[in-house]
């Protein structure tokens, strides 16, 4: 973060009285996050004898982009953390990121037991948040990340959260990418509206407007009504939605018309139906652009404002300049425009690593270093990319990924359920829901006592089933395996009568 560090500081001596973040708490000059940065920078230089891998409870506030500003003066490492965030997740973020200095607001040092992690405070600083430190002070060094600059937490399709390291270089690339295809310019203001505690949301939601020099606009909860008023509001020129939060938008009273001063409305992270998007941008009076992007390759398609509607909603848009996606076979030989594949990509925004053991691990690429992405997809002769579905099993609700083998793991474990079967269920608004097929042992449990066992066990809530249904068998093959697709369409056809 030391580039945006030079830049906002730079700014604020040369323009103090800009704005550069409207939140919650109302309006943030340059100057008075420079001073917030500068004041959180001498906490942690204090804290800690050398430069600090810093986890900072991210939130949509000026908060978070003074810490990404005091971390890149201190010469740290950003690592970004949701406030909802269970002590299980926290833990795993010990073990991999293996942080110097923690930063939240208070309750989060006894839900996270920062104590318990060997912090000590060390001070105060972002309006009242503490900052917490090794007891004897000894940071242990950023050079283990070999580049690294932001480090976040992703769901991904594994059962464990991925903790993802991005370069400063990365976020960079994809933003500058970002603004001119969307045809941005300098001082417009950004909507974020997507928490600010992953890496594609630090990018596009913070990075980007303070890059751009414009006002990022934020609010801590999602809220429609109150995203319509702040996007029209502050005339925001763009903002980045998954399209659960983009279709919610179409829903409140008074928005036809209300988003016309946006250039431009990008949508990814779950299931896009063309239709339904193109209504929702006609009603809104913006234009919507589908893309495809990962923690691991940031936004690395986009289409343009001016192409049409088939291109625009109906794909998952064009490789940024610099960037090569590619569709393989099973046996990794590169297949033509028009064939389904496994999609392969290469290029500025591709991470360094997973943090493991408080060290990157780097990705596994091909000899010519390609990163698989896990999807399934067709490339068109245009160089458009459309993701043709997950190649792992996974259920994407709302934009979050859920890992349907970690579901089907916990469900299993509960007393009363012989065999379960976790199939994603198509849902109008978040696109997906999760619906368990239970065979009983004895007497099923049902949603509610189920809720209550994987609460006990402290569970992500996001991942738990909203339906439960009792079946005698689940579908099977010819050959005796588990039928998903079976599963699916006979899930699909009771959750509407089943316990949910």
């Amino acid at each position: 973060m030391k580039q945006l560090a030079r830049d906002v500081t730079e700014r604020a001596t040369r323009t103090p009285d800009a704005i550069a973040v409207v939140d919650g708490e109302g309006t943030h000059t340059t100057a008075e996050v420079a001073e917030a940065a500068r004041e959180l920078a001498r906490v942690l230089e204090a804290a800690t004898d050398g430069p600090a891998t810093v986890l900072i409870r991210a939130d949509n506030s000026w908060r978070t982009v003074a810490a990404a500003i005091a971390v890149g003066l201190t010469g740290g490492l950003l690592g970004v953390m949701s406030g909802h965030a269970n002590k299980s997740e926290f833990d795993i973020a010990m073990e991999d990121l293996q942080p110097d200095v923690v930063v939240a607001d208070g309750p989060l040092g006894e839900v996270w037991d920062l104590a318990g992690h060997g912090f000590v405070l060390a001070g105060n600083a972002l309006a009242g948040w503490e900052v917490y430190g090794p007891a004897d002070s000894s940071s242990r060094g950023v050079e283990r990340w070999k580049g690294g600059a932001v480090a976040a937490m992703t769901s991904g399709s594994t059962g464990r959260p991925k903790c993802v390291i991005q370069t400063e270089d990365a976020l960079r690339y994809a933003g500058q990418s970002t603004i001119e295809a969307v045809g941005l310019e300098p001082g417009d203001a950004i909507g974020a509206l997507v928490p600010l505690s992953s890496a594609a949301a630090i990018c596009f939601g913070m990075y980007l407007p303070a890059m751009l020099g414009g006002a990022m606009v934020a609010d801590a909860k999602w809220n429609p009504e109150r995203a319509v008023a702040l996007l029209r509001d502050n005339a925001v020129a763009w903002t980045m939605l998954v399209p659960t939060m983009a279709l919610q938008l179409t829903l409140v009273d008074g928005a036809d018309g209300a988003l016309s001063a946006m250039k431009a409305m990008t949508v990814g992270g779950g299931p896009m139906n063309q239709n339904s998007l193109h209504s929702a941008e006609t009603k809104l009076g913006t234009t919507f652009l589908r893309v495809f992007g990962m923690s691991e390759a940031l936004g690395h398609t986009t289409p343009l404002p001016g192409d049409d509607v088939e291109v625009r909603l109906g794909r998952d848009g064009r490789p940024f300049p610099g960037t090569v996606s590619r569709v393989v076979d099973e046996k990794g030989n590169v297949l033509g425009a028009g064939e389904i594949g496994s999609l392969q990509v290469r290029g500025p925004s591709v991470f360094l690593g997973y943090a493991r053991g408080g060290l990157p691990v780097a990705p596994d690429v091909t000899e010519d270093g390609f990163l698989a992405t896990g999807d399934r997809a067709v490339l068109f002769d245009d160089g458009c990319v459309s993701i043709r579905g997950r190649e792992k099993d996974l259920i994407i609700r709302g934009g979050r990924n859920i890992d349907i083998n970690e579901v089907e793991a916990a469900l299993a474990g509960i007393a009363g359920i012989h065999q379960v079967c976790v199939v994603p269920v198509p849902d109008p608004v978040l696109g997906e829901r999760a619906a368990a097929l239970v065979v009983p042992d004895g007497r099923a449990p049902g949603l509610e006592e189920i809720r209550r066992d994987l609460e006990a066990a402290d569970f992500p809530k996001f991942k738990w089933p909203e339906f439960v249904i009792e079946v005698d068998s689940l579908p099977q093959s010819r050959v005796g395996k588990l039928d998903r697709a079976g599963a699916a369409t006979l899930a699909a056809s009771l959750s509407g009568g089943g316990t949910g």
